[in-house]
Formats: structure tokens, C-alpha cells, sequence
């Protein structure tokens, strides 16, 4: 990533050096993975759509540790392998949005709050910035090479109530949480980083 962009990095402190965790990744290009893979103090397991999951990329992807997940099923392999991931003290990368979008976190799906309460971990707001804001002459899917590219990590937070309670009203709740965390932190890196 260095390579090619110009990352800022932000905030990087403020990950916890060891146990589970959840980074939630506002996601606007497909850069955006890549990028906080590329960024992170620790490594990171994303949870990707299987759609990404062909030819090369396949043992690739497969090989650093990211997770295959169907999208439109309730995808009990990719489940039991992310709560893996978080058992072993790892850290799971989700997009909470579930597909790539205005990367507002406007809109969230209910998995997020499902791994944080099921999986016993805080969640780390990421905001990457800049990635779609302009296109590259050479290669139009992608920013412009040396075009600088934020992350910023926000303070770790818990989804649950303290209760142990996994109701779908406790999700709910926690889903509610979340969205007001996420939404705050990506206020503040955009006050921060001036975008």
C-alpha cells in the first residue's frame, strides 16, 4: 500500500495490542480492505464475498487468511470460522455495511453486533478516507497512484450491554450502539483529516 499510495495513518495506538477483536471498516473502494490489511498494527482476517474468491485470488486470499462468505445465505462455515478467528484471540475485519457503497455507515447489517456480543470483543471504528475521491489515469478502478489515502482508527468500544444477553432484542440494541459509535468516529476523522 505504501508502494502505490500515500497512507496516512492515524490513530493506529489505539488498537489493543493482543485479544479479540473486530475492526469495523466503512467501505467505499475496493481499496479499502486492502488498505487497512496493509496499515494495521496487527494482522487482520476480512470477511470478503465469495465473489472475490476466483482464479488467483482464490489460494491467495485463502493463504493470508480471509474468509469466504456467501452474502445471501446465512453462511454457517464463514460464522464458525470468523468466531474462530476471535476465540484465538485474532482480529475479524468486517464491513458493517455489508457491501461497498457512500461508506457512511448509514446502513448496517445485523452481523457486526452478532460477533462483537457472540465473540466477546470490542470493535474498533475504521474510517478510510480518500480512496474514492478521485480516479487514476492509468488504471480508472483504482485512486491515482501516490494519492494519499486515510485511515484512521477510533477508540475501542463494546457492542453489548454487559449483560451476556444474545436476544434479537439485544442485537438490536447493540446494532443501535454500534451505529452511533461508527457514525460519530467517522464525523471526527473527517473533521480531523479535513475531508
Amino acid at each position: 500500500m505504501y508502494g502505490l499510495w500515500r497512507p496516512r495513518v492515524l490513530g493506529a495506538w489505539k488498537v489493543p495490542a493482543t485479544g479479540p477483536l473486530i475492526l469495523a471498516v466503512n467501505h467505499s473502494h475496493n481499496i479499502d480492505g486492502p488498505m487497512v490489511m496493509g496499515v494495521a498494527p496487527r494482522p487482520v482476517h476480512f470477511l470478503i464475498k465469495k465473489e472475490a474468491f476466483v482464479g488467483p485470488l482464490d489460494p491467495f486470499l485463502t493463504g493470508i487468511g480471509q474468509l469466504k462468505v456467501d452474502r445471501h445465505t446465512a453462511d454457517r462455515i464463514a460464522i464458525t470460522r470468523a468466531l474462530d478467528v476471535l476465540g484465538q484471540g485474532g482480529v475479524l475485519g468486517i464491513f458493517p455495511e455489508g457491501t461497498r457503497g457512500e461508506g457512511d455507515f448509514a446502513s448496517l447489517r445485523a452481523g457486526l453486533a452478532y460477533f462483537a456480543v457472540r465473540g466477546g470483543a470490542p470493535i474498533v471504528p475504521v474510517a478510510v478516507l480518500g480512496s474514492s475521491e478521485r480516479r487514476g489515469r492509468l488504471i480508472k478502478a483504482l485512486p491515482p497512484l501516490r494519492h494519499r489515502v486515510d485511515v484512521v482508527f477510533g477508540d475501542p468500544f463494546d457492542a453489548g450491554d454487559g449483560s451476556g444477553r444474545r436476544t434479537r432484542r439485544a442485537l438490536d440494541e447493540a446494532t443501535e450502539r454500534i451505529q452511533k459509535e461508527l457514525t460519530a468516529h467517522l464525523e471526527n476523522a473527517r473533521r480531523l483529516t479535513g475531508r
